[in-house]
């Protein structure tokens, strides 16, 4: 047996984790001296959000030991994927912000790893900033394992000092104590963290996570449990239904660095990823023919939200993008499914999906992906997914922790108070108040840029899903002031949104097609009107003194994807591509929605 240590790095959003995987990468001799690094995050929208929205295992050597590192998201919408990865590993590395602390997400993950029974290892990483607090994290972390009901041997957790982005560590919080080195981690690793267990007996394997390619099919990623397994070789797999599927192994692919290497045989403690069934699914097992025993099945997270994918029905469709029609749209989102398990897609009509997610940035990504791939959908407003037990409806639950300047408490409280949320604690901080709320998930939507207009943007907010409970009374979620829609098609004149600033917010700039339906601006009142924006001016043969003056404009609000799903109301579709996103009414033309609008009062 070869000597293996398999750890998962696990945080909140920005702590760190894939600064400092890629560090350990760097500094422990994987790369040869000539060799280019990359990063883990690979995928373009990872770069651009700084954000990991795929788990991805690596590996290192180090004083004879292979170290397997799994780095996992750390938004909550993905969290299914850290749940899984818990049983791929034997300890974790839990990183925390030397000045933030603890967050929604840093308990989130801690909970799924204690629940797993793995060993802890404390990082507190960017300890050179000037605003670093490690002693108080410390407690923080402290008060976070107790709470979450950690066991005598999780609470004796060894700590590690770091400042990724620098390359240092150390075992003392005192800053001068840092070292240019990462082999401070490694050593604690290797110290505390148990080998895998080695069981005799026949072939366990068990996919946790799924990957996907166009010739061989799924790909199912995992730990092996127990046993060797060859390339080649005929085995069973256990289907969580309790059928047997004899399927013969066509490649098997190890990690090394941040490059996945074909193999021919791996044996007990590998992470590797294998591919010969087409539809291998996670929780299933592997084993020898004849020799078929499940491991227990794994729990896969359901979803939380859905939305509406349809077919672009909007006068400019197949202007910007190539794949317009329902065939092509459905066959991508059932592509998803094969790499995606807490993905669900469903048809709704003949021209439309309902897609179910984790959240909001998880379907969001999902479109976002969708668009660059030459795509043209409309979406709908995200709706939460009622569950009914026991007679009684419920809905999902999230934790809201906030850090609000104090000028801005009262207003963030009384909205707050509208959407059902429930305060659990409010606490001093040096920046101001920090807000712990619990709140229903459709109280969110909408809520992100609500909140950065109550606190002039500097206010922080994370939350992440934490229970279904009874359903909240009242009314929650939809956007309070009216839209401003155009009623005409054609380009939008300076003159005319120079005439209309004073009835609201515009999205639009001068020069902007438009049609009938779409939504140009935000009202000032909590009532649509109609507008007409590609009004031009009369000219006349005289000119008067002074009448031809430049219109200056107001800068018009630029709506992001996520703003954009948070900001349409249940009669709204976003009009989703390659170019530009659109917010329209379901109806375009006025009457219509009038009419419509009777029948349903």
């Amino acid at each position: 047996m070869k000597k293996i240590r398999n750890i998962a790095i696990i945080a909140h959003v920005d702590h760190g984790k894939t600064t400092l995987v890629d560090k350990l990468l760097q500094m422990s001799g994987t790369f040869r001296e000539n060799e280019e690094v990359g990063s883990m995050d690979s995928n373009t929208i990872e770069h651009e959000r700084g954000i990991t929205i795929l788990a991805k295992p690596t590996a290192i050597d180090y004083k004879g030991v292979r170290i397997n590192i799994l780095d996992t998201p750390g938004h909550a919408d993905f969290g299914g994927e850290v749940e899984r990865i818990m049983n791929m590993v034997d300890g974790v590395l839990l990183v925390v912000d030397a000045y933030e602390g603890t967050m929604p997400q840093t308990r989130f993950v801690l909970k799924k790893a204690l629940a797993a029974h793995v060993t802890p290892i404390v990082v507190v990483n960017k300890v050179d900033k000037p605003s670093a607090r490690c002693k108080e994290v410390i407690d923080e972390v402290m008060d976070l394992f107790i709470d979450l009901g950690a066991d005598i041997d999780q609470l004796d957790f060894p700590i590690v000092y770091t400042s990724a982005i620098n390359g240092t560590s150390s075992l003392s919080p005192d800053l001068s104590t840092q070292e240019n080195t990462m082999d401070y981690v490694l050593d604690t690793i290797i110290e505390n963290i148990p080998e895998p267990k080695y069981e005799e007996g026949s072939l366990q394997f068990q996919p946790a996570l799924l990957d996907y390619n166009d010739f061989v099919g799924r790909i199912g990623i995992g730990v092996i449990k127990r046993g060797k397994v060859k390339v080649g070789t005929m085995v069973s797999c256990v289907r969580l239904d309790g059928s047997i599927t004899k399927f013969r192994i066509q490649k098997m692919f190890g990690y090394y660095g941040l490059k996945r290497v074909e193999i021919e045989e791996a044996e007990t403690g590998d992470i590797v990823a294998i591919s010969g069934l087409s539809d291998i699914n996670v929780g299933e097992t592997i084993c020898e023919v004849g020799c078929e025993e499940a491991l227990p099945k794994l729990r896969i997270d359901e979803p939380t939200l859905q939305m509406t994918f349809g077919v672009n029905t909007s006068p400019f469709a197949g202007r910007e993008g190539k794949l317009l029609t329902v065939r092509k749209i459905e066959e991508r989102l059932m592509k998803e499914c094969e790499r995606d398990v807490s993905l669900r897609v469903v048809p709704y009509d003949q021209e439309s999906f309902i897609v179910s997610g984790r959240g909001e940035l998880h379907l969001s990504i999902l479109i976002e992906n969708m668009r660059r791939e030459g795509f043209e959908l409309q979406v709908s407003k995200p709706s939460v997914i009622i569950k009914e037990v026991n007679g009684e409806k419920q809905e999902p639950f999230e934790e809201l922790q906030m850090d609000v300047p104090n000028d801005f408490v009262g207003g963030v409280i009384e909205n707050l108070g509208g959407r059902e949320g429930i305060m659990e604690n409010m606490a001093n901080t040096p920046s101001g108040v920090r807000l712990n709320y619990t709140i229903p998930s459709r109280g969110l939507i909408g809520f992100a840029t609500e909140f950065m207009t109550l606190t002039k943007g500097y206010g922080i907010m994370n939350h992440a899903f934490f229970e279904y409970r009874k359903m909240a009374g009242g009314f929650v979620g939809e956007r309070k002031l009216g839209a401003l829609v155009s009623m005409e098609n054609g380009k939008a004149t300076a003159y005319a949104l120079g005439q209309l600033e004073d009835r609201g917010t515009m999205f639009i700039s001068p020069g902007d097609e438009v049609y009938e339906g779409m939504i140009v601006g935000e009202h000032n009142h909590d009532n649509d009107i109609a507008i007409n924006v590609v009004k031009g001016k009369n000219l006349t043969n005289t000119r008067a003194s002074g009448s031809d003056h430049t219109v200056v404009l107001k800068r018009p609000r630029v709506m992001s994807l996520e703003t954009c799903l948070d900001y349409i109301n249940k009669d709204e579709l976003v009009e989703v591509t390659p170019k530009s996103f659109r917010l329209r009414k379901k109806i375009l033309n006025a009457e219509d929605r009038k009419k419509a609008l009777r029948n349903n009062n």
